[in-house]
């Protein structure tokens, strides 16, 4: 091991000259920086930057709830229209231009219009989707709701129809090519990415679809994706597999009616589910 003499030396006055000298030769030295003291501020200043980052990045958390899955949880009172990239959220199937001032029906997907089970039902089903899911293929049995092609093919005329599913989009898209499969009747869709979590719920902000809500109608069977907008909400049974179902045949006679006639479409919303 190496060891180190420490050689003890006479310190000598300093007489007044050597003074003046040390003083002047000590001001110039000011603003002069070595590369070894150079470099020690640049680790310090890194380290202070680092900190500050930290720091950002925790309290920008606080307003966020663990498990949201890289949702923005949304307030009751938050317009969609304030919310970054709104619209890359969804896709156009029918190719045409959308209108944000025609009348817009929004419909749910998952027992609404139809219903599908990876068990193969008892009763007949109409067609199989295969997905791929994370690198998996799945086997989905699609059952339609009775009157689903008419109820379509009928408001298609006179209303602009949307597709907003909280389901996967590997999923739902090909439910959809099979319902539509010449792409004229609806014409976007939204998927699980422009839905919203709140409370851990899924909720579909109708803000994403129009502007003007007087001009927007919502069917869900879950009363979860409409809680932004209730009253822009037309509730209607969840489908199974009720061959005798008639509920989509009841909401083509109200949107070929009462609905068409109103400016807003939230006034004859509201009448015919408070008289339903």
């Amino acid at each position: 091991m190496a060891t180190k003499l420490i050689i003890k030396k006479t310190v000598k006055p300093i007489n007044r000259h050597q003074r003046c000298y040390l003083r002047r030769h000590r001001k110039t030295q000011i603003g002069c920086t070595s590369p070894a003291a150079t470099a020690v501020i640049d680790s310090i200043n890194k380290s202070i930057y680092r900190c500050q980052r930290s720091i950002l990045c925790l309290f920008s958390r606080v307003d966020g709830r663990p498990g949201t899955r890289g949702f923005k949880i949304l307030k009751s009172h938050e317009s969609a229209n304030n919310l970054p990239n709104q619209y890359s959220l969804f896709h156009d199937r029918s190719g045409k231009p959308f209108d944000q001032m025609r009348k817009t029906i929004v419909l749910d997907l998952d027992e609404t219009l139809i219903h599908s089970s990876m068990e193969k039902p008892e009763v007949p089903y109409d067609f199989v989707v295969k997905p791929e899911i994370d690198g998996q293929m799945l086997t989905f049995f699609v059952i339609k709701r009775p009157g689903v092609d008419d109820f379509l093919k009928k408001i298609g005329e006179k209303y602009q129809i949307v597709v907003f599913t909280a389901g996967l989009r590997e999923y739902a898209s090909l439910v959809l090519d099979q319902l539509d499969p010449e792409r004229r009747l609806i014409s976007r869709s939204f998927y699980r990415d422009a839905c919203s979590e709140i409370d851990g719920r899924l909720v579909k902000d109708l803000g994403f679809v129009m502007r003007d809500l007087r001009r927007v109608v919502i069917v869900d069977d879950n009363p979860n994706a409409y809680a932004l907008q209730p009253e822009n909400a037309l509730p209607i049974k969840p489908f199974c597999d009720d061959l005798k179902d008639v509920e989509l045949r009841k909401l083509g006679e109200f949107f070929e009616g009462d609905c068409e006639k109103c400016e807003d479409m939230r006034v004859a919303l509201k009448e015919f589910v408070g008289r339903d």
